[in-house]
């Protein structure tokens, strides 16, 4: 996983870094895949789905980790398709 695109988030906590390993947007929104792993060996790795919660003034992006189960079960499975033998749960 090494060439996927590293980015930097600050939160509270300080700078936390992610790999970004799929996108997609429904209905106007997007969202990233992404793990803080890019252990190229690793059989399981811990991912998240985020969504850009953005506003058109903000200088950078913004985004949030997706908690509301509806909204996981309608966006998990585009990202299981898209990238191939994974079961995001």
């Amino acid at each position: 996983m090494s060439d996927l695109e590293k980015i930097i988030f600050d939160t509270d906590e300080g700078e936390e870094e992610f790999y970004i390993i799929d996108d997609t947007r429904i209905n106007g929104v997007d969202y990233i895949l992404v793990t803080d792993s890019d252990d190229e060996e690793a059989e399981e790795i811990e991912v998240l789905i985020l969504k850009d919660v953005s506003k058109e003034d903000d200088e950078e992006s913004v985004y949030e980790v997706v908690v509301d189960e509806n909204e996981l079960k309608a966006v998990a499975p585009l990202f299981e398709e898209s990238i191939g033998d994974v079961d995001i749960s």
